[in-house]
């Protein structure tokens, strides 16, 4: 795992932030920071830097961080990922909002182990195979199941096409609208390469790494997302 400077983080965070605010106008837009694969140091510096909220993609490297981390002032989790229902159980705990509710069997799970839980589904706006998510067809379907479960959906996630940000740009409006559409008010849609054309586009949080944290070191068993 890489090492933390937390004065780099703190500077990075502030730098992100204005990228943020440039495009936000008096909307507010969430700075989710994604801590996947860095060291539970990097949660400490984002914290430190005024983060509110992290995001982890790998369900045994969040639980092992978190019990590293002092019980008193913890971030709020959000789990990013790809979500086997075999792995709920072990994150019930420790998450506070799961962002990638996709399917069917994926709700009854999450419904039986965390009932009222906080979820966001996640949509495959881009068609891209090798991205996780349902299709934008099935996402009014999906949520009425969610909140017929008991599961508290507060808003749609994606991740954009990764050809060019101007690539993702018709993918993210197409998320706000469906979200708006079915009186959801958060979209978790940017990541460091194209914050702004989400934000722009109506994202109230974005997933940011890279520009955070610096080039991660990527698992072998790592997956699109």
């Amino acid at each position: 795992m890489n090492e933390i400077d937390p004065a780099a983080v703190a500077h990075n965070v502030a730098v992100v932030r204005e990228r943020i605010e440039r495009w936000a106008g008096d909307r507010s837009v969430e700075l989710l920071a994604v801590t996947k694969t860095f060291p539970a140091a990097a949660i400490v510096a984002a914290m430190a830097a005024g983060c509110r909220s992290i995001g982890e993609n790998y369900a045994q490297e969040l639980v092992e961080k978190v019990a590293q981390l002092p019980v008193a002032g913890r971030p709020e989790v959000h789990f990013i990922g790809r979500l086997q229902t075999n792995k709920v159980k072990h994150l019930v705990g420790v998450v506070d909002v799961f962002q990638t509710l996709d399917r069917a069997s994926l709700v009854t799970e999450l419904a039986r182990r965390r009932p009222g839980a906080r979820c966001f589904v996640q949509v495959n706006v881009s068609d891209e195979p090798q991205k996780g998510g349902c299709t934008e067809a099935e996402v009014p379907a999906l949520v009425a199941s969610a909140r017929a479960s008991g599961l508290e959906v507060t808003g749609l996630m994606t991740v954009g096409a990764t050809r060019s940000p101007e690539d993702a740009r018709p993918g993210f409006r197409r998320l706000r609208a469906l979200a708006d559409g079915l009186g959801l008010e958060h979209c978790s849609m940017g990541m460091s390469a194209d914050l702004e054309v989400a934000v722009q586009e109506g994202a109230t949080l974005v997933r940011v790494g890279s520009a955070l944290f610096g080039p991660r070191v990527r698992r072998h068993d790592e997956r699109a997302r």
